[in-house]
């Protein structure tokens, strides 16, 4: 069996902003499905979407080292020097690749494709996918593992309780539909 912990990836701030995406990532990779990185540029990213989503300072702070203590080897550091070196359609876009390259990672999760060329990132080795397309390649390589980690995702869920399917319908919503349509056929 492949083991997917062995990819790597780089999530981009709209892939963590929306909480429901971010806590199936984050499942996923308790599980071991995936390495997520980030960067404290991606945070400070987070940071102003969730202070312009009118999220209170406590909060943003709390959900950010949450984060940072549930995957402590998660944080890039020493990447700032490649960003000038590189060259994306939104030059702000280049601090994600430069952390992506710098921890060897295989993909960027990121629902902005377009500002990720595939031709210029398999120049560095990565690749660039949605993050609906990366969570349907997880499940598809550990579809038992998959389906535990969202069903304690769920479990875990306070407020508000929604049973599996609701939390499915809720992902859909979120642009996941490939992801909880597989999810759906597991359970």
């Amino acid at each position: 069996m492949i083991h997917s912990v062995q990819f790597t990836c780089v999530l981009d701030t709209n892939v963590i902003y929306p909480i429901n995406i971010r806590d199936l990532l984050f499942w996923f990779a308790y599980y071991d499905l995936y390495t997520p990185k980030w960067s404290n540029h991606i945070f400070d990213e987070w940071d102003e979407v969730m202070e312009r989503k009118g999220v209170p300072e406590h909060e943003r702070r709390k959900r950010m080292e949450w984060a940072n203590l549930a995957f402590p080897d998660a944080l890039v550091t020493n990447y700032i020097g490649l960003i000038e070196g590189l060259t994306l359609p939104d030059p702000k876009d280049c601090h994600v690749l430069a952390a992506a390259i710098k921890t060897n990672a295989n993909v960027i999760v990121t629902n902005n494709l377009k500002d990720f060329p595939a031709s210029y990132l398999s120049s560095f080795g990565i690749t660039a996918k949605t993050v609906d397309d990366f969570l349907t390649d997880i499940i598809d390589l550990n579809p038992e593992k998959a389906t535990m980690a969202f069903r304690e995702m769920v479990l875990n869920r306070t407020n508000p309780d929604l049973d599996e399917y609701e939390v499915l319908d809720i992902l859909r919503k979120n642009g996941l539909k490939d992801t909880a349509d597989f999810l759906h056929s597991q359970l």
